[in-house]
């Protein structure tokens, strides 16, 4: 569920909000609700003994998931890259659109106090 919401809101945030930052908090409220969803989901499976549906649960009783904490992680600083990202391609487009106008004006304005 984290990577799901990963992809499909970091980039998109990124490019579409202006502000680095609040496309990072944004991203972050909803990776941390998909989190907590995510992980109450994984802990009632854990949970609940003699299901018959239960054949491998998430988690073992006796040990500490060092490995979900790393890959959720993981999961969350890819998804500030993509945010990162997403704020990288939008500057980097907007500019190639103002370079051709400002050379433009530029060579125009040149132009003119030649002649």
């Amino acid at each position: 569920m984290i990577a799901v919401v990963t992809i499909l809101l970091a980039f998109p945030l990124g490019y579409l909000v202006r502000s680095r930052l609040a496309a990072s908090t944004t991203y972050a409220i909803a990776y941390l609700w998909a989190f907590t969803f995510q992980t109450l989901y994984l802990l009632l499976d854990s949970l609940s003994n003699g299901d018959v549906l239960n054949d491998s649960p998430a988690f073992d009783a006796g040990e500490f998931p060092w490995s979900y904490g790393v890959v959720t992680l993981a999961i969350f600083l890819v998804g500030f890259g993509l945010v990162n990202l997403g704020h990288w391609v939008r500057a980097r487009s907007s500019r190639k659109g103002t370079s051709a106008t400002a050379t433009s004006g530029n060579v125009a304005a040149s132009a003119n106090t030649a002649a």
